[in-house]
């Protein structure tokens, strides 16, 4: 008789990803589900998804939730969460979402401590509106709005998120992890896990960053992107763990 050892995680839908080839959205949905899945967490579970290629979550978690301006997601999770104090609120954000014009909102969520989670996905660019300059976009990077290169005399340089809000006092749990081999799926998980678990005990803000690849306007394949991400966005952006108040989690 043949037994499956791995399938769809309940609270993913039943619908293939639309997500361009070599996207690592995919890898972290399904972790952020296999997580609601083992916490058996799906039917209170509440999500928020702001614009950008962030933004299909919706069609793809089977949870409820709703989708927030731009930026605003901290803000839409916190007066959900507030309102609805036994559900479990998290927000799902890229990089030109959450470090461009929500600065203030993510800035102000963690500092006052609010007991919701934030998958935080970076990728240097604007996804889904046509590879613009982002907020993490590296130093010498090219664009569609740097097309000679991010210069810092102009554009200013890369914007840390993790390295800034560890300075926030309500934050209790706080990582940067990548998705690029089978190594880091495993410690992306455990991470994101704990960030879950960090609300269910109402202990206070948590966020995991994930580094991720954009090979459409990266302009580069699935594989080249990864070695890209390795080679160059680690650098800039090294992984490990920010803060973590909280220890051990059970």
């Amino acid at each position: 008789m043949t037994e499956a050892t791995y399938k769809r995680p309940e609270s993913l839908a039943k619908r293939e990803f639309s997500y361009c080839p070599g996207c690592h959205h995919g890898i972290i949905h399904r972790l952020v589900a296999e997580t609601i899945d083992e916490l058996n967490i799906r039917e209170k579970t509440l999500m928020v998804a702001p614009v950008g290629c962030s933004v299909f979550a919706y069609e793809f978690f089977d949870v409820d939730g709703t989708v927030a301006p731009h930026g605003r997601a901290p803000a839409v999770a916190t007066g959900m969460k507030r309102s609805l104090p036994d559900r479990v609120v998290f927000t799902y954000q890229g990089d030109g979402d959450l470090a461009a014009i929500g600065t203030a909102e993510i800035v102000h969520a963690a500092n006052r401590g609010e007991k919701i989670t934030t998958i935080f996905v970076n990728n240097a660019i604007y996804g889904m509106t046509g590879g613009q300059m982002a907020p993490t976009t590296l130093l010498g990077m090219k664009t569609t709005t740097s097309p000679y290169g991010r210069k810092s005399e102009t554009e200013g340089f890369p914007l840390h998120v993790s390295e800034l809000l560890k300075e926030t006092a309500g934050i209790v749990y706080l990582e940067r992890v990548a998705v690029s081999s089978p190594q880091e799926v495993r410690k992306a998980k455990a991470a994101i896990k704990k960030a879950f678990t960090v609300q269910l005990k109402g202990l206070g803000f948590a966020m995991v960053e994930v580094l991720s690849t954009c090979p459409t306007n990266w302009g580069l394949s699935p594989v080249e992107s990864i070695k890209w991400l390795n080679e160059n966005m680690k650098k800039e952006y090294p992984l490990g763990v920010f803060v973590d108040k909280v220890g051990d989690l059970k």
